[in-house]
């Protein structure tokens, strides 16, 4: 009896011909060889050898080290190559070709698939919004007056983006709370995460021309998961009148996974209904397709699942945070990455953040080894997601973790 192939997928694999995320991995034997690579099922394939065996005219793109030619490349490119991936993986005749070309996830070393350019992040859950309203402004509204009318952001520091896997170091800063008399310095001590989903932009736009809603194909490849991890007491202390700096820059990690849009069809969904009206370059409401992303997120602690998120309740979409970025005649380039925000829901168990579970610390989130406010050293954060898929198979988005060590 014949070795079952490894295209043999069990039925319903979440990592199937119908998803092939990207990501960048090297091996044991060739440690220093970064090469870019597709998921299918619990392998990941050389797609750039697999472009030069079968006489691939994206050979030149495919066998480079990072996603950014291929972004680069543009939309056509784009759905050559996937039309491309599925038929190698598929067609029975290219399995003495492909085969070779596998190598089992548990042997590779994954890496940030992609050169990141810049880096911004939204607050675009009116749930996670409302909550934070309510926690630091008890007295006042919940949402500030422009929340309804923009997407709010702020711009990060691409330069700490990190794949996931790689340690969190706890950062160090100026804390001040409301009782104290003065700033004192040393660790955070409120340590959090934010469960988030990434875009990531492949062609660039040219300064001065803003990037209007139907255009968010043209230069939107993909989709991961990120955790923008936060030390809540710092950007207390420094975030007005600019906005977060030191709190959120010290690590933003992302999966090292990047599933392309095409892979997310079936998980279109609209948006919630806005109640206010939206000035022109917002305004969805006629668009073709609906804006939204029906992912299910779960987020888990040490282990244990304390969070389950749907990013279905997204008031702002990744559309007009893409339009809104760009209204002004900011310019989009090649590995351009920008968050959602975290993404909340309307129950407890779907609050993206301990500063939300835990009510500003407020209440403890019970686990096995303990009870928890915002993070320890040594905690693992764990996010996982997937999206429905065509026939009711599940598109997997992979993980993104790391773990809390002590400051430096």
């Amino acid at each position: 009896m014949s070795e079952q192939s490894p295209l043999d997928l069990a039925e319903g694999d979440p990592f199937g011909p119908h998803n092939l995320p990207y990501g960048v991995f090297t091996t044991a034997d060739e440690p220093e060889r970064r090469r870019l690579g597709v998921r299918i099922g619990g392998h990941v394939l050389d797609a750039g050898a697999a472009a030069v065996v079968l006489g691939s005219p994206y050979a030149e793109v495919l066998a480079q080290p990072s996603l950014n030619p291929l972004l680069a490349a543009g939309r056509t490119a784009w759905r050559d190559v996937r039309r491309a991936l599925t038929a190698w993986v598929t067609v029975p005749a290219h399995r003495a070709d492909i085969e070779p070309l596998l190598h089992p996830l548990d042997t590779v070393t994954m890496h940030l698939p992609y050169d990141v350019a810049d880096y911004v992040d939204f607050y675009a859950s009116e749930h996670h919004a409302t909550n934070v309203g309510k926690i630091f402004r008890p007295d006042g509204d919940a949402l500030t007056p422009n929340w309804k009318h923009l997407p709010i952001g702020y711009h990060g520091r691409s330069g700490t983006v990190v794949v996931s896997g790689t340690d969190v170091v706890r950062p160090s800063g100026q804390r001040k709370a409301p009782a104290d008399a003065a700033p004192v310095f040393g660790p955070s001590v409120k340590l959090d995460i934010e469960a988030e989903v990434g875009f990531l932009v492949g062609t660039p736009s040219q300064q001065g021309r803003p990037v209007p809603l139907a255009d968010f194909r043209e230069h939107v490849f993909g989709l991961f998961l990120l955790n923008d991890w936060s030390a809540r007491d710092i950007q207390a202390w420094e975030y007005v009148p600019l906005g977060p700096f030191l709190g959120k820059s010290f690590a933003t990690s992302v999966a090292a996974w990047v599933t392309p849009l095409e892979a997310l069809e079936a998980a279109r969904t609209a948006p919630p209904a806005r109640d206010l009206p939206l000035l022109p370059y917002l305004d969805d409401s006629a668009e073709e397709e609906p804006g939204g992303f029906d992912l299910r997120i779960s987020v888990a602690l040490n282990g244990q699942v304390v969070a389950e998120p749907p990013f279905a309740t997204m008031y702002w979409t990744a559309a007009q945070q893409l339009a809104h970025m760009t209204v002004n005649g900011a310019s989009l380039r090649t590995g351009d990455l920008f968050g959602s925000g975290t993404v909340s829901g309307p129950e407890v168990n779907q609050r993206g953040s301990l500063l939300e579970l835990t009510w500003n610390g407020r209440d403890a989130v019970e686990l096995p080894d303990g009870k928890r406010t915002f993070l320890e050293d040594g905690d693992v954060v764990t996010l996982t997601a997937w999206a429905p898929g065509p026939d009711g198979v599940r598109v997997g988005l992979g993980e993104v973790t790391g773990r809390i060590v002590p400051s430096a």
